[in-house]
């Protein structure tokens, strides 16, 4: 029987540097694409025989910004792909887009087969997309959407950002309520997080930002106005329409095996977790480097089972820590119990699941229960 293989395909590019981005990215790399192409290309190929007994049944195209690498190139990388692994019939092809990026040959990408995709909105304002290093508008946005459907694409994702600088509950709810009347079929809401290095953390003392409560109020209003619309709460920040969960995202909080390609990019294959550098040059040069490799040992595959599944709605059952991980759940069901009497978890049949009120602390609480399993 072939085991179930996820494919990350990294795109280092984007026409410029958001200020909260600390994902590896390249503005002013344009000539280096073509041979950034070649090298993924390379490396698609050389892996294959690795995954040999795996069927691909989800393809993920992140960065930077993919759509900026143009369809002629992407059509190229995704036949490759086909050409190099047993893609399943039905297969998730998922591509990040910009919305200055994303008009141009759309129905191209459709035809290579791209079925999905994940587009950078941010914001509905277009004084908070200067504010934070966005080059487009939300008239773009808007455009975009209606090229994507124009394409027919039936698979959208909008991705929206809360705790900006200046951003009050307002904003906040005006970016929501202007996504969902764009009808996507998901919506992904992340809390900022001011990474070291960014323009923002750099940035930090001199801007005003929501504070934690602030930030909480806005979460929370956002689980309980997209599920009114619709809209499935399945893990801490995303939410779908029946049918549409990102399958491939999925796969990192499961558990389930996914290989990399391109610098930057990591992998959980074969019992290993692994990352490429963030060498674009290196890379071309076919001088590929990790940036890190560790061997996952059972003790700590149960860990993750805790930390991944739940950020999940699905939560974790007792039955597969104990049975899957050889694990006592007899200490976390103490704290569970706890949890479940301030709100902040629920039982279901056969799981223990955080409410949104948990999502808000969640590390506090996987902290205390992975302390728990020691």
């Amino acid at each position: 029987m072939e085991k179930s293989l996820g494919l990350y395909v990294h795109i280092p590019f984007c026409a410029a540097k958001c200020a909260y981005c600390d994902f590896y990215s390249l503005p002013r790399s344009e000539a280096k694409m073509d041979a950034c192409v070649d090298a993924l290309r390379r490396h698609l190929r050389d892996f294959s025989p690795r995954a040999a007994d795996h069927r691909v049944d989800t393809v993920y195209f992140g960065g930077g910004t993919p759509s900026y690498l143009g369809p002629e190139r992407l059509a190229v990388l995704l036949e490759k792909v086909r050409s190099c692994y047993h893609v399943a019939p039905g297969a998730e092809i998922a591509l990040e887009a910009n919305p200055d990026s994303a008009c141009d040959g759309l129905s191209d990408l459709r035809r290579a087969g791209f079925n999905r995709i994940s587009l950078g909105v941010q914001s509905t304002d277009d004084e908070m997309l200067r504010r934070i290093g966005r080059i487009h508008t939300w008239e773009q946005v808007r455009q975009a959407v209606a090229a994507i459907r124009s394409a027919g694409f039936h698979n959208l994702s909008l991705d929206l950002i809360y705790g900006l600088p200046g951003q009050d509950m307002g904003l906040w709810q005006k970016s929501l309520s202007d996504a969902v009347a764009l009808a996507p079929e998901h919506i992904s809401a992340y809390g900022l997080k001011l990474e070291p290095g960014t323009p923002l953390y750099r940035r930090q003392a001199e801007l005003t930002f929501p504070d934690d409560d602030q930030q909480a109020e806005m979460y929370l209003w956002a689980v309980d106005f997209l599920a009114k619309n619709g809209y499935d709460q399945y893990e801490i920040s995303n939410f779908a329409r029946p049918g549409f969960a990102s399958r491939h995202n999925l796969r990192y909080w499961h558990l389930a095996e996914y290989a990399g390609f391109g610098p930057g990019a990591h992998s959980d294959f074969g019992g290993v977790r692994y990352a490429w550098s963030r060498d674009l040059d290196g890379y071309i040069a076919g001088e590929m480097a990790l940036s890190e490799q560790t061997r996952i040992a059972p003790a700590e595959r149960a860990r993750e089972y805790v930390m991944l599944g739940l950020r999940t709605a699905e939560g974790i059952s007792p039955a597969a820590l104990e049975q899957r991980y050889v694990v006592s759940f007899a200490p976390l069901e103490k704290l569970f119990r706890s949890y479940e009497t301030h709100g902040l978890a629920k039982r279901t049949e056969t799981t223990w699941r955080l409410t949104p009120r948990g999502f808000l602390v969640s590390n506090a609480i996987i902290g205390e229960l992975l302390d728990a399993m020691e």
